[in-house]
């Protein structure tokens, strides 16, 4: 991973994440993840900081997902399942930071860009926004059952079924309308418009807030499966010939022929 890939900046109290590989949309090398739980850990150590921004470079996305070309090592299920835990460890330590979270999405956000951007506080978007979990078309992989928790609580279970079994992007008025982002702006307006969010934030009493989100977070944890009940699902999915064709062909930037096996 280049050091580059992701950028981190303090300004205290405001702290920022940048996915930063924009010619692939940002979309994450493994060891971006192992950068962002580091940074994650950073930001929770720094009392300074009371609002942390994550959002992608060049403006097309926000993170894309995983990039496919890491998937080419797996060899078994295991593999699946480590980078599955992997994921919802990072995904974690991101929801469980004290400090305010905010997810910028510019364009395109797709797989692991929607678990992270959905473990976030509040989520802005501007008016190109394409929101999607299409792992039915493009790998027959699957989410773990947390991620899925997190796409209904926020979504519904009509909205969740729609996206994860017919491969539909929401775009930035769908949305608006379900909560998934608090709101959407033209791309001119968009860093005023959240920099007056951030304004309005550290207007306010630190200890409330923390307390609301350590509230709010609680009861959506007590509502969700326990650890490790999407295990069978993942072995399934990332242990078929499906998948394995599937990646490759995507790869080669051609249409895979579902086989079921």
């Amino acid at each position: 991973m280049s050091n580059q890939d992701i950028l981190f900046k303090v300004a205290a109290p405001v702290a920022s994440v940048t996915f930063n590989r924009p010619d692939v949309r940002n979309s994450m090398r493994f060891g971006m993840y192992d950068e962002l739980e580091n940074i994650c850990r950073r930001v929770a150590d720094d009392e300074r900081i009371r609002v942390l921004t994550l959002r992608g470079a060049g403006g097309r996305a926000f993170v894309a997902g995983t990039d496919i070309g890491e998937f080419g090592g797996f060899r078994s299920d295991d593999d699946a399942i480590a980078y599955e835990r992997r994921i919802e460890q990072v995904v974690g330590a991101l929801e469980c930071l004290e400090c305010v979270t905010i997810a910028i999405l510019e364009g395109a956000c797709a797989g692991g860009g929607v678990a992270m951007a959905l473990a976030c506080d509040f989520r802005f978007s501007n008016r190109a926004l394409k929101f999607g979990v299409p792992v039915a078309r493009t790998l027959g992989n699957c989410l773990a059952v947390s991620n899925v928790a997190r796409l209904i609580d926020h979504l519904g279970v009509a909205k969740t079924r729609e996206m994860l079994m017919l491969a539909t992007f929401l775009d930035a008025d769908a949305c608006r309308r379900l909560g998934v982002v608090n709101d959407s702006f033209e791309d001119d307006v968009l860093d005023a418009k959240v920099g007056e969010v951030i304004d309005r934030i550290l207007s306010l009493a630190p200890l409330t807030l923390r307390a609301s989100k350590i509230a709010i977070r609680r009861t959506l944890e007590a509502r969700r499966a326990a650890s490790g009940a999407s295990e069978d699902l993942i072995r399934s999915c990332y242990s078929s010939t499906d998948f394995h064709e599937a990646t490759a062909a995507f790869l080669r930037k051609e249409r895979h022929q579902w086989r079921g096996r």
